[in-house]
């Protein structure tokens, strides 16, 4: 059943419940003010009956479909939370940005690209330069790290990271990147090392 369905039914079983209300409390004022202005005629037992079998019907009637108007309330609300779910949903896909290009997996540019050589200093969380400069094409980064502290090197252009080393320490690598022209930003991922100055400017013209 659909949310209008829903409140169609909310708002017949509503009207009911109040009407029925209103009409048992009524009824109620009435029978208290006959009691009160002519006791003989109230204590008929024909008038208790009928005043009592009205009173009772209308107390059913009032307690179903107060039970009804609740579930009513309870199923369109149920509705109305899964409606705007849904909606929530299909905004936030269609407003999902577009996945980044994975790592190693740059278009092939055109150049002879060019070895670039990079160290870590060893004694200071700093590589040996602030800047690098290539050819289009392919980059290769040869990194040194003479220190016991973990370094790495990546190429990022903006915040995409485009390539990124492996981490070490007292040893060598390597890394390559297909680069067109421009500048890009090379730097160590280690946390807080690159907030420490380990970065630079790779320029590729």
């Amino acid at each position: 059943m659909n949310g209008t369905a829903f409140q169609v039914l909310g708002i017949l079983n509503g009207t009911a419940f109040y009407v029925l209300g209103i009409c048992l409390a009524t009824l109620a004022l009435a029978m208290t003010a006959i009691g009160l202005r002519d006791s003989k005629a109230f204590s008929s037992k024909i008038a208790a009956r009928v005043g009592i079998l009205v009173f009772v019907v209308l107390v059913v009637g009032t307690t179903t479909f107060a039970v009804r108007y609740s579930r009513n309330e309870q199923s369109d609300r149920r509705a109305k939370l899964a409606a705007e779910e849904k909606q929530q949903s299909s905004q936030g896909a269609a407003a999902a940005p577009s996945q980044p290009s994975s790592q190693g997996k740059q278009p092939t540019v055109k150049g002879p690209g060019g070895t670039v050589k990079l160290a870590a200093d060893p004694t200071q969380i700093a590589y040996t330069t602030k800047s690098l400069s290539s050819k289009p094409g392919k980059v290769t980064i040869d990194f040194n790290n003479p220190a016991p502290i973990q370094h790495d090197v990546a190429v990022a252009r903006g915040s995409q990271e485009l390539v990124k080393s492996p981490l070490i320490s007292q040893s060598s690598t390597s890394v390559s990147a297909d680069l067109a022209p421009g500048k890009y930003v090379f730097y160590c991922t280690v946390p807080g090392h690159r907030q420490a100055g380990m970065q630079g400017t790779l320029t590729v013209k």
